[in-house]
């Protein structure tokens, strides 16, 4: 229940600030166009009447105001944009109705808030994207010296594509024109410096797993199949608090769910819903897949338990049972492969959810 007097609704840009505040009392509207600056913010709520609550919506401006207005005692909520609810009709979009229109939400209690991550958690979520900016950047590098090759009628038939002995017969290749010499070198050229950026990144990445306030989640994490010291990581740091979440709600945060149109005693499901944390969603995704293969503890598995507290190795180990078994079932069914698979990173999450919750 909304409980400060005034209620004020910011909608922030780069350059520009533009606010508005609703007097519960008097029903006054009060709007203003502000600068980004963070004291000049303070400086304005400070002349309203108290107490004053806050609300804007999470965007690429980041979460520094919130923190910063928390940090002063003024309770700000940062509001999912997608999840805002507008009248059908409304066919004016301006920065001051936008401004009123959160005020009048945030009074109301009418909104879904997004967790404000710390600042190291907000690092290292930073850190882990990079990382999968560098992935893409990488896929697409290789596609184009392949498709480049594939024009030029030249195929690798020597095994598995970017390998050593792949690499060799690369650096072999040669043109006789020099335009066609000078594209292929410029593309391998790309293909490496974005491999050595990966590979920094992933260096970074393996310390930050080992040595930061995220550490013990990840080693309880890890004692599931296909969940690496990079995957564990950035579910830790993607997902936040998992103590807001139940082990039959995480899914629903990260898409993973049937959306569902039902009305009357008709029940219509589709495909997942997609929504939520894209990062986190094909994350797990790919981790379940590794759930397909017989079980076995192997070198790298056994090797994260090591570092695990026993509860959190013989949670993990039901949880790789119970996952193969799933697949197994699904095999058994012929279900379709791809849909079998986003059912089982729906489980997982759950696993993921119970062992991150777990005491130590």
């Amino acid at each position: 229940m909304f409980t400060e007097r005034t209620s004020v609704g910011l909608d922030v840009h780069a350059r520009s600030v533009v606010a508005a505040a609703i007097d519960g009392v008097t029903g006054e509207l009060v709007q203003a166009r502000l600068t980004p600056s963070h004291e000049h913010v303070r400086s304005w709520l400070g002349g309203l009447q108290g107490p004053v609550a806050v609300a804007y919506e999470a965007g690429p401006t980041g979460f520094g105001l919130a923190r910063f207005l928390g940090a002063a005692g003024v309770r700000c909520e940062v509001v999912a944009p997608s999840k805002l609810q507008r009248p059908s009709g409304d066919r004016v979009k301006t920065d001051a109705r936008d401004a009123v229109h959160l005020a009048r939400l945030l009074r109301l209690d009418e909104f879904t808030a997004v967790a404000v991550p710390t600042v190291d958690q907000e690092n290292a979520r930073d850190l882990v994207r990079a990382r999968e900016d560098a992935r893409g950047d990488l896929m697409r590098a290789r596609h184009r010296v392949s498709k480049f090759l594939l024009r030029q009628g030249i195929v690798y038939s020597g095994g598995d594509a970017w390998t050593v002995t792949h690499n060799v017969w690369l650096r072999r290749q040669r043109f006789d024109s020099r335009a066609l010499q000078t594209t292929f070198e410029s593309n391998y050229e790309a293909v490496l410096a974005v491999k050595a950026r990966r590979d920094r990144l992933d260096a970074a990445i393996a310390e930050a797993a080992a040595n930061s306030e995220f550490t013990p989640l990840v080693r309880r994490i890890g004692c599931l199949r296909g969940i690496g010291d990079l995957t564990a990581l950035a579910l830790a740091v993607e997902i936040g608090d998992w103590h807001r979440f139940a082990g039959n709600t995480i899914a629903a945060f990260v898409g993973l769910v049937p959306s569902e149109h039902s009305s009357g005693q008709s029940r219509v499901q589709g495909s997942i819903t997609k929504t939520g944390n894209t990062h986190a969603r094909r994350l797990l995704v790919e981790a379940a897949w590794h759930h397909r293969p017989r079980y076995r503890a192997g070198k790298a598995l056994r090797a994260r338990w090591e570092l695990a507290p026993p509860a959190a190795r013989a949670r993990g180990d039901a949880g790789n049972q119970r996952l193969h078994a799933r697949w197994n079932a699904f095999d058994a069914r012929h279900k379709r492969h791809v849909i079998a698979n986003v059912a089982i990173a729906r489980e997982l999450a759950g696993w993921c959810w119970s062992l991150a919750v777990l005491e130590e």
